[in-house]
């Protein structure tokens, strides 16, 4: 078997990311940019004031004080008309474009304006003790120029980048899409969650549980209901996952007599990579990879126990979801913390059990669960982090250090 490093060290050789589509704006958030961007403009456009406040000359606030008479009023997307010379000032607004002659913005509340006084909008009185020419004023490209790149390609769009493309003029952009994953829970025990099961039956809680984790990583889940374990019909719905980025499927890659999974795969032109990992919980996991020249889908069949399917999940699919939307191939990152009580794993695999992660003054604290094994999700509900322990019967003492990763 595989250690779980050699598994990841697998499908990393094989996983590519997907190609790059034009796509609008809008749809970008989180994705991964594939081209650099240019500005088609200066930002800003023009000198303008970064407060309310007076266009003044520097000449005349030389002395710290001055009676100015006021030429015009410019707000923000309005032109100035008149040119400012020594003895005047104009009334600006933040984001106005600055007049001719002007070198400097006293601030509205170091001013009193005398509007009986003076020229058609009064005078204004300026007293100030902090004076500097160029104070209060944003020059002309000082932000971006135009034909500066103002983003590389390998750039997360985050709500920032977005909003740096609309003040460049891109619509739309080159960028990596979401991978879209198929879902397939199969098993003849399943029922939909919103049935009550009989006897022998139990609800299908990972098709869901997969479908959010999908979401969470940046995928887009595709659900292809239940699989039952028929050869015809499994096949075709298998088929159908494979026209996904990735498939993922859950229970029949064990080797029961229903444990039809990977034989199909195998028929339906997938390459098997490695099948079984040395992971507790884990071990039946299968990956593989179906080749179409230019195109991949990349199938998981994971086991069909919920803990088992979301640590595989969590482990395996994460960084491979990752890489294909064009980010680094990385999963779960682990965070060194104390053990807060005695815990003896056994067995030949090495062991991520659920556990609850806290921090203090004194640094990460671990605490192993009490979970009763592969079906008890509700255990694994109680986590935020799983704990990591070497294979063999060591037994691990309250205050060693042992490697988390959180889930959270």
């Amino acid at each position: 078997m595989l250690s779980v490093d050699e598994a990841l060290a697998r499908i990393e050789e094989v996983a590519r990311p997907k190609t790059a589509t034009r796509m609008p704006m809008a749809e970008c958030l989180g994705l991964v940019l594939a081209e650099d961007v240019a500005s088609d403009v200066d930002s800003p456009p023009h000198d303008k004031s970064i407060v309310d406040g007076y266009a003044v000359t520097a000449a005349d606030l030389a002395g710290g004080e001055a009676c100015l008479t006021v030429l015009e009023e410019v707000v923000a997307g309005k032109l100035p008309t008149r040119r400012v010379e020594r003895g005047t000032a104009t009334r600006i607004m933040t984001g106005a474009p600055l007049p001719e002659g002007a070198e400097a913005v006293v601030m509205v509340e170091q001013t009193e304006l005398e509007t009986d006084a003076g020229g058609p909008l009064g005078q204004v009185q300026i007293r100030t003790t902090k004076f500097s020419a160029g104070q209060n004023i944003m020059r002309r490209a000082a932000s971006l120029r135009q034909g500066d790149v103002v983003l590389r390609a390998g750039r997360v769009l985050r709500p920032i980048e977005i909003g740096l493309l609309a003040e460049v003029g891109r619509t739309e952009v080159l960028a990596i899409p979401r991978p879209a994953v198929a879902v397939l829970p199969t098993g003849d025990e399943l029922v939909e969650p919103r049935e009550r099961p009989g006897p022998g039956q139990i609800r299908n809680s990972n098709g869901p549980m997969l479908a959010a984790s999908i979401r969470r990583a940046g995928g887009v889940p595709i659900e292809l209901g239940i699989g039952r374990d028929e050869r015809g019909t499994l096949s075709e719905q298998i088929a159908a996952g494979l026209q996904a980025d990735v498939l993922l499927l859950s229970g029949g890659v064990s080797a029961g007599v229903l444990d039809l999974v990977p034989e199909l795969l195998v028929e339906l032109g997938v390459r098997k990579v490695f099948h079984k990992v040395s992971l507790k919980p884990g071990k039946p996991l299968w990956f593989g990879v179906l080749d179409r020249g230019q195109t991949q889908t990349l199938v998981f069949g994971l086991p069909g126990n919920p803990v088992s399917s979301l640590v595989c999940f969590e482990l395996f699919v994460r960084p491979t979801l990752a890489r294909l939307a064009g980010r680094p191939f990385a999963g779960l990152s682990a965070v060194r913390a104390r053990l807060t009580t005695e815990f003896l794993p056994r067995g030949e695999r090495s062991t991520y059990h659920p556990a609850l992660l806290a921090y203090s003054a004194a640094g990460a604290a671990i605490e192993p669960l009490a979970w009763k094994g592969s079906a008890d999700l509700r255990g694994l509900s109680a986590a935020n982090a799983l704990v990591y322990f070497p294979a063999g019967d060591r037994t691990f003492h309250a205050g060693d250090w042992v490697d988390a990763f959180p889930l959270e």
